[in-house]
């Protein structure tokens, strides 16, 4: 007759082995959280973090000031899909500018709202309903806008007014 193990037994070694992966890895994950709070606050990377000593100013400064000159763009209403469907897209933008380049990008206005209102006609009314797509048609209008005034004239695309009707 086969003399069976108490159950109880077999369930302590299991325990038991389970229980060195988890203290091996609560020590890891202790020692690791201690390194990087040294590394933090005295360690190689303390000088990012803290405040520099002279004039009580943050070791990161923020970037220096950029003149801009802001050229206003027309109103822009395109129909969307078919004539029948209705629909309208107005889009209302401002250029950013270097304040050299503001006279000449304003004469090339008229170009500029020619590009977007051709770009703007093609996109599909699917399109615009996606969360991401006013990012998309902002980045794809601004390449185009940068093309028709000329390389470093136009920084920005700044949309003002984005509504579909």
């Amino acid at each position: 007759m086969a003399v069976l193990a108490d159950p109880d037994s077999t369930l302590a070694r299991k325990k038991r082995g389970l229980m060195i992966p988890f203290l091996i890895g609560l020590i890891l994950a202790a020692t690791t959280g201690g390194g990087g709070y040294w590394a933090v606050t005295n360690g190689p990377l303390a000088a990012m973090f803290t405040e520099a000593e002279e004039d009580d100013q943050p070791a990161m400064r923020p970037a220096e000031y950029v003149p801009v000159a802001f050229v206003p763009l027309e109103t822009l209403i395109v129909s969307l899909g078919s004539e029948s469907s209705g629909q309208h897209l107005i889009v209302t933008a401002q250029l950013e500018v270097d304040p050299t380049y503001a006279d000449e990008v304003m004469t090339l206005s008229p170009r500029v709202l020619d590009v977007l209102n051709s770009y703007l006609r093609v996109v599909e009314i699917d399109e615009l309903s996606e969360p991401t797509s006013l990012l998309r048609l902002r980045a794809q209008m601004l390449r185009r806008v940068q093309i028709v005034t000329g390389e470093g004239r136009v920084r920005d695309l700044l949309i003002t007014q984005f509504v579909v009707n």
